[in-house]
């Protein structure tokens, strides 16, 4: 079980880190320094990685509130290149684009910090396949 625990751990900061380098990308394209066709490619494999890690935080039996947060994760992975691709049909849809990369950012940051905790505190009883709380809120 705690295995499975540290695979979700790192995904969740994988995730993380690639979301930081989707907003690099975004500088990239904005500054002219490259087109935003590496942007666009990073997105849509981004878009699809939190599915992953909702297969791991059901496999890993974690408690209802970390299930919550990785599920409204993927959900609004899902949607965010989604909202880019709708900038010719829908553009005040396309607007809501950089704010849904905050709320990507906000939830992979807890999703990846409560992973952590979650591994520290694994205990006897998260072994024996019951979910466990963290020590600590997040």
């Amino acid at each position: 079980m705690k295995g499975r625990r540290i695979a979700f751990a790192v995904l969740a900061w994988l995730f993380l880190a690639g979301v930081v380098v989707q907003v690099f990308l975004a500088g990239v394209g904005l500054f002219e320094l490259a087109d935003w066709t590496l942007h666009a490619d990073v997105g849509w494999g981004l878009g699809s990685a939190p599915l992953l890690l909702l297969l791991f935080v059901f496999a890993a039996r974690f408690e209802r509130r970390t299930v919550l947060l990785t599920a409204g994760l993927a959900l609004a992975a899902v949607i965010q290149p989604e909202l880019a691709a709708a900038r010719h049909t829908a553009p005040i849809v396309a607007a809501f684009h950089p704010l849904n990369a905050l709320v990507v950012f906000w939830l992979a940051w807890l999703v990846a910090q409560r992973s952590l905790e979650l591994v520290r505190a694994t205990s006897p009883d998260a072994e024996a396949g019951k979910a466990v709380e963290p020590t600590e809120a997040a």
